[in-house]
């Protein structure tokens, strides 16, 4: 795996993982990379959609968890339209 593609998914990571200091980092060593902006953008959202699908998730186990019905719905983070279009995050 190339030094790009390793700066991509630790930025999508320190979104997911809500580390401001790690998205400063990696966004700047990408941009040093020459990584272009409109991928570090994708690597952005899907951190984001990472990290709504963990959300998602979260809530129906703890409506589990207090003996309540959990939605239905699935809960993923895909990259593609017609997954992301089923996502409940």
């Amino acid at each position: 795996m190339n030094e790009n593609i390793k700066e991509l998914i630790a930025i999508g990571a320190a979104v997911a993982g809500h580390c401001q200091p790690c998205l400063t980092y990696h966004v700047g060593r990408a941009k040093e990379l020459g990584v272009g902006e409109g991928e570090i953008r994708e690597a952005l959202e899907m951190g984001h959609k990472v990290e709504r699908g963990a959300m998602a998730a979260m809530k129906n186990y703890a409506k589990e968890v207090m003996g309540e019905s959990a939605s239905s719905a699935p809960v993923c983070c895909g990259s593609t339209s017609d997954v992301d279009s089923k996502c409940s995050g």
